[in-house]
């Protein structure tokens, strides 16, 4: 009787472990999230902010989510090489870099994210700028990046579009607001 009850087990872990291998192996492991809104400025007045990473502060939602975070930065703002490091005492902001990878002039603001806390991980991000009327600007924000074996079957259960998303929904209207009021 315990014999067929340890057999049982024993193939019920190893079903767990089949069913888990398998999850893994089909589960993705490229994620991106992107939100955009036009503002009522010229593209050229918004690149001049926008590629200002300190400005994220006035604008960005995480800042406001922990005020109090430490931060440093290395490099000239604005231009390409410049590293905004952050440190919260939460796992929502956690700690990591942010550093401009490259600058299209009146275009686009390329970063890349490098978080340390909560868990180490890699993304690019970018703030993409179009004509979308006379005086108006499509500003496109995102990011994407890969999410290693077996760590994407996060992917799985967490909508990272959705609990993202919302962050950058607000960060950009924080920003059409600050920059429709100038």
């Amino acid at each position: 009787m315990i014999k067929k009850i340890l057999i049982a087990l024993v193939a019920v872990v190893v079903l767990l472990i089949a069913v888990i291998g398998v999850a893994v192996m089909m589960a993705p492991t490229d994620f991106r999230v992107e939100r955009e809104t036009v503002i009522n400025k010229p593209r050229a007045e918004v690149y001049q902010y926008v590629k200002l990473v300190k400005k994220q502060n006035d604008w960005g939602p995480w800042y406001k989510k922990e005020p109090t975070m430490k931060q440093d930065f290395r490099g000239t703002d604005g231009e390409v090489g410049f590293v905004s490091h952050w440190s919260g005492t939460t796992d929502e902001v956690g700690e990591g870099e942010q550093e401009i990878k490259r600058l299209v002039p009146d275009q686009r603001v390329e970063t890349e994210l490098r978080f340390i806390r909560p868990f180490e991980s890699r993304a690019d991000a970018y703030i993409n700028l179009e004509d979308a009327a006379p005086g108006q600007t499509k500003v496109k924000w995102g990011f994407s990046g890969q999410m290693p074996r077996p760590m994407n079957l996060f992917l799985l259960v967490m909508d990272l579009d959705k609990e993202v998303g919302k962050d950058y929904a607000e960060g950009l209207a924080s920003l059409k607001t600050i920059l429709e009021a100038q």
